[in-house]
């Protein structure tokens, strides 16, 4: 795929005066993740619920519609899922490591969980919400404590801030993304500096598309 350089920008940015902002808090509900005890058997044995873990983005990249380990049903505080087309991030120890999920599931506590609120639903495309918590991510890391192990504020957090241009927008500079990370992970066995380039230059146009007209 070849786009000149400039031109991704300059396309966008002029149809992007109407950009909205708004906090996390808003658009999302946010919830932790936790760990069913390990003492109970029945909760790990011949279980079908996903639950996630930092693991599970290590080994399986950063979308994803299954995990290493399962739990029971029993296992389930309230019998609540934290519902497919959530994202999940780490807001401890690893800070900002994040994926896409795309089935119902459960996570450990290390990950926080967000879900597009329904009155937000429609206006926000999760594909590129995802893709904007590249952004989020590296924020996130400057709102570490200063205890031996890094944690984030969820107050803190929540008032970090996602634009939310028109959807036919969104939706574009998704696919766009799309296209460079599927380009870039079929490269994964070339030369290395091959690989190299190419996520520099999957990089360099992601936050070319992400970067919108400041929140006032």
């Amino acid at each position: 795929m070849t786009i000149k350089s400039g031109g991704i920008a300059d396309g966008y940015k002029g149809r992007l005066k109407d950009v909205v902002w708004k906090t996390l808090g808003e658009v999302f509900d946010l919830k932790n993740g936790y760990t069913p005890s390990k003492s109970n058997k029945e909760y790990w044995e011949n279980g079908s619920i996903p639950w996630f873990r930092m693991e599970d983005i290590r080994e399986n990249s950063r979308i994803l519609d299954n995990s290493l380990k399962h739990i029971s049903k029993s296992a389930v505080k309230g019998g609540k899922l934290f519902p497919a087309k959530s994202i999940m991030m780490s807001t401890t120890a690893t800070i900002g490591e994040h994926a896409l999920i795309k089935v119902n599931y459960i996570s450990n506590q290390q990950l926080t969980n967000f879900t597009i609120k329904d009155e937000f639903k429609d206006a926000l495309d999760i594909n590129f919400a995802f893709y904007y918590f590249f952004i989020i991510a590296e924020q996130s890391k400057k709102l570490i404590n200063t205890s031996s192990l890094p944690i984030i504020s969820m107050k803190e957090l929540k008032k970090l801030k996602i634009p939310i241009p028109p959807l036919p927008e969104q939706e574009k500079i998704a696919a766009i993304l799309d296209k460079f990370d599927t380009l870039t992970h079929s490269i994964s066995e070339g030369l290395p500096h091959e690989i190299a380039l190419r996520r520099k230059q999957y990089e360099y146009y992601r936050e070319q598309l992400l970067a919108f007209p400041k929140a006032t």
